[in-house]
């Protein structure tokens, strides 16, 4: 997905200091100190896109509790060993397959449009490398999360095993199709692409629920919608901006 890209010297500077920590790989508690201190970069430039869409999105800021994660949990370990120079930009990376990480003002946003509570019960739809999971699985009780491509599959259950992320579920599936046996939840959030909204997604959505989706075709404008889905079981849709993500997929 992309919304913005930063190009420059400033970019190229953080690109140099990874470079140099892969050189000096035997410290590893300074390559810890560089890439906390490169998170608060990535949330400098993820508060400076949310001023510059403050119109689009109707806010100046994001929830001080999605900042908080975004500034802890680890991007470089869910990129692929030759991303990891860039782990810390704001922007998208590929991660095989023809699937991208979103951009970390997206992923913050999309977090942020959510209100994940303690308590709640989080669908994801298009786990790619499992960064969004991690992201969410520290503001909610409990995320599943649902992944089309079975390698990115099998290798985000390894990550989310390896890190310790244990309120995680995952599994292979088509995600349109939610996760039944699951259902209901409090929140689901979308990752690609879709031309419309899955009606089985709608039916897993609890009253007083919030879902985001990005809505359009490949080639089409996209727009990210947030859906809110009342206690009488009316359904509420806001579009809050223009958005480019790889296409939902499967067989329907």
């Amino acid at each position: 997905m992309v919304f913005r890209k930063h190009i420059g010297g400033y970019a190229g500077a953080k690109v140099i200091a990874l470079l140099l920590l892969v050189c000096l790989d035997g410290f590893a508690d300074t390559t810890a100190e560089e890439y906390a201190r490169l998170r608060q970069e990535m949330i400098k430039e993820i508060e400076s896109d949310v001023r510059a869409t403050s119109l689009y999105i109707d806010k100046t800021a994001l929830d001080d509790r999605v900042m908080q994660i975004m500034g802890k949990v680890p991007r470089h370990e869910f990129v692929p060993a030759d991303a990891r120079p860039y782990a810390y930009e704001n922007r998208p990376l590929g991660i095989g397959y023809g699937q991208t990480i979103s951009q970390p003002y997206i992923v913050a946003l999309m977090t942020d449009l959510l209100r994940p509570k303690p308590g709640h019960r989080v669908l994801e739809v298009g786990t790619g490398s499992g960064y969004q999971a991690a992201i969410l699985s520290s503001l909610a009780e409990h995320v599943f999360t649902l992944e089309i491509i079975e390698e990115l599959a099998a290798q985000a259950a390894i990550k989310f095993k390896q890190l310790n992320y244990n309120n995680i579920d995952s599994r292979l599936g088509d995600g349109y199709y939610g996760w039944k046996s699951a259902a209901p939840f409090d929140s689901i959030i979308v990752t690609a692409a879709s031309g419309h909204v899955p009606p089985p997604l709608l039916e897993q959505l609890k009253t007083g629920g919030r879902m985001v989706i990005p809505v359009g075709g490949r080639f089409q404008i996209q727009q990210l919608m947030l859906i809110e889905k009342s206690e009488d079981g009316g359904i509420k849709t806001r579009q809050i901006l223009p958005v480019r993500f790889v296409p939902l997929t499967g067989d329907h």
